[in-house]
């Protein structure tokens, strides 16, 4: 079969029409004058056709060696158009949404759990997207930034922190995989911390709204009197002072009744390290009247078959009680409870600061004391809880 029919003058000078250089390839001329080339190949008997760029873009010469490439994938069988989009998939640059994607997808199995995931995606896609969302990565640059977070530093400071955040990490992913160069125009140190107000001067703090620690009693009281699955959560909750998440995804090998021991593992941990938990005698009292759903591992399952609890049900259950936003007796939520504890911890026990925050499993920002620190305290621990557990309970 004749190739190679064609000049660099003919190309330039051929009017509208199809001119064949031959082995499939030809030059497509439309009406307008716009010229573009085509390679038709032959794939498992079916006659099929793929752009090869436009002319003047793609010269004669390079649409001959792209032609040369594609037909030696059909005739070994590979898809030429599949190659041709894998290709140049690889060699541009991704623009920052496909980047964030591709981020995101890489990276979601070592986050805690789902609703992180669909925070990710539901931030950037409110606040990254419509300014940077179609640019190529290697296009972002600071002032790109600053007009993503203007308008929310001061009004959603928390939620701008968090954007700032996220595009960083995505921008230092573009830079890892050679999208861009490796300076990152969303780098808070030492960059927007020059253009922006640190976030601690202009936001005001908001905590969950905790129970007077003085008040526990009085509602666990109330709170024992209702025989759900969703108070028995509450109950533990307090009485450990840990976590909705942790409570409500415990399960029954975490428990060691005889030991008076609940064991959270690390990837249910908001610091990701395993969280021995002492039970206190009202504790272990609670879950050893709690029944077992066969198939049902875990400790408060749920309606669905395998599932634990709602992670709403307590605090449905708090709303329902008269609490919460707008609660006509105050507008606490379980989480409070953890603050309702410290206060107890520092306020009327004797127990030192590092026991109090050793129970509520906080990170011990300081690095150097970090360093030092091998034991979990959990004998303090004990007798702290017992006290706390005796101090909320008739």
């Amino acid at each position: 079969m004749a190739i190679h029919k064609l000049s660099p003058r003919k190309v330039t000078t051929a009017g509208q029409g199809k001119h064949e250089d031959g082995g499939g390839l030809r030059l497509v001329v439309s009406g307008g004058g716009a010229k573009k080339w085509v390679l038709r190949f032959t794939l498992k008997g079916k006659r099929r056709e793929m752009g090869l760029g436009s002319f003047p873009n793609t010269s004669l010469a390079d649409a001959r060696r792209k032609a040369e490439h594609y037909r030696r994938l059909a005739k070994n069988g590979a898809d030429p158009i599949q190659a041709r989009d894998a290709e140049q998939q690889e060699t541009s640059t991704p623009t920052f949404t496909s980047c964030a994607a591709r981020y995101i997808q890489s990276h979601r199995r070592s986050w805690r759990n789902t609703k992180h995931a669909r925070q990710w995606v539901s931030t950037l896609k409110t606040y990254a997207r419509p300014v940077i969302g179609n640019m190529p990565v290697d296009e972002i640059d600071t002032q790109d930034i600053v007009t993503i977070l203007n308008p929310i530093w001061t009004s959603k400071t928390e939620t701008a922190k968090r954007v700032q955040g996220r595009v960083e990490n995505v921008l230092d992913y573009a830079a890892a995989h050679k999208y861009r160069d490796e300076s990152n125009p969303a780098r808070w140190r030492g960059h927007l911390d020059k253009l922006l107000a640190k976030p601690s001067r202009v936001k005001s703090v908001s905590h969950h709204p905790a129970m007077p620690y003085e008040e526990v009693a009085v509602f666990m009281a109330e709170l024992q009197g209702y025989t759900s699955i969703s108070s028995k959560a509450l109950q533990l909750l307090i009485l450990t002072a840990t976590r909705t998440s942790e409570v409500l995804r415990t399960q029954w090998p975490e428990i060691d009744l005889e030991k008076a021991t609940w064991t959270i593992p690390a990837d249910r941990m908001k610091a990701r390290r395993e969280h021995r938990v002492p039970l206190s005698i009202q504790a272990v009292s609670l879950l050893s009247d709690l029944p077992r759903v066969q198939s049902n591992p875990y400790v408060f399952p749920g309606a669905r078959i395998g599932r634990p609890l709602s992670n709403m049900a307590m605090l449905q259950l708090m709303r329902g009680m008269g609490y919460g936003v707008g609660g006509v007796h105050g507008d606490y939520v379980p989480h409070g409870f953890r603050s309702s504890f410290r206060d107890w911890s520092g306020e009327v026990s004797s127990y030192p600061r590092d026991v109090a925050e050793m129970a509520l499993a906080h990170t011990i920002e300081n690095k150097v004391e970090a360093a030092y620190r091998r034991g979990d305290l959990f004998e303090k621990r004990r007798s702290m809880m017992q006290d706390w557990s005796d101090f909320i309970t008739v």
